[in-house]
C-alpha cells in the first residue's frame, strides 16, 4: 500500500503571494506529493496580533488561493491552539496531524528566512522527529544549517508578505504578485491601507 505524501505549508499568510505559491507547487513536484496543504496560524508565537492581522482575514485569502489550484488544500488544525496563550506551534500541529492520520508521510516545507529561527522553535528536536524539514532559498537571506535539512530549488523571487502590505499602503500596484482572487478581496476588504 502507497503511504499518502502531504506537505504542510505553514505561515502567517497576511497576504499570501507568489512566493507561496512557487513553493508549494515546487515542493508538489520535487517532493512527489500527493498534495500541499496551507496551514495559516491562528496566532504565530513570533508576531503580534495586530501584525498579523485577523486569522479570518488570513484563513479567507489562503482559501482562495487554494480554491484555483488541484494539489493545494487548507489546513486548519493550527486554527486549534493547544496552548493556554492561544498561540500555534508547529510542533502541536504536526502532533495532531500525525495522531490523526497515522498513515500519511508529512514534510513540513519552510522558506530560507524561517531557517535560522529553527533552534528557537518549541521543542524543535522533538518536531525533528516527527516530520522531515525542507527548506527553500530566500533571497537575501543566507543558506545556513543548523541542522541537517533537506533543501529544494525554486525561482528565487524577493516577495514578503510585509513588502505586499507597504506596496498596498502606498498605493503601488501587486498585480502578479498575490493572485487576481487574493488582490480583489484586499481591495474588496480595504486591507492593509
Amino acid at each position: 500500500m502507497t503511504t499518502k505524501r502531504v506537505g504542510i505549508l505553514g505561515g502567517s499568510f497576511n497576504p499570501p503571494h507568489l512566493a507561496h505559491l512557487i513553493m508549494a507547487d515546487q515542493a508538489f513536484h520535487q517532493l512527489q506529493l500527493d498534495e500541499v496543504r496551507l496551514m495559516p496560524d491562528y496566532l504565530p508565537p513570533h508576531k503580534s496580533g495586530k501584525k498579523t492581522g485577523p486569522f479570518e482575514t488570513r484563513l479567507a485569502m489562503v482559501e482562495r488561493i487554494a480554491s484555483h489550484d488541484p494539489h493545494l488544500t487548507v489546513e486548519l488544525t493550527a486554527q486549534k491552539p493547544k496552548q493556554s496563550d492561544g498561540k500555534s506551534y508547529t510542533v502541536d500541529a504536526v502532533a495532531t496531524l500525525k495522531e490523526s492520520e497515522p498513515d500519511v508521510q508529512f514534510f513540513l516545507i519552510i522558506g530560507g528566512d524561517m531557517v535560522l529561527d529553527l533552534p528557537t522553535w518549541k521543542r524543535i528536536d522533538d518536531l525533528r522527529k516527527m516530520i522531515p524539514i525542507v527548506a527553500f532559498e530566500r533571497v537575501g537571506y543566507e543558506k545556513v544549517e543548523p541542522f541537517p535539512l533537506t533543501w529544494l530549488k525554486a525561482p528565487l523571487v524577493a516577495v514578503s508578505s510585509t513588502k505586499v502590505r507597504d506596496m498596498v499602503k502606498a498605493g503601488e500596484s501587486i498585480q502578479y504578485i498575490v493572485p487576481d482572487n487574493v488582490k480583489a478581496y484586499i481591495e474588496a476588504e480595504e486591507l492593509y491601507r
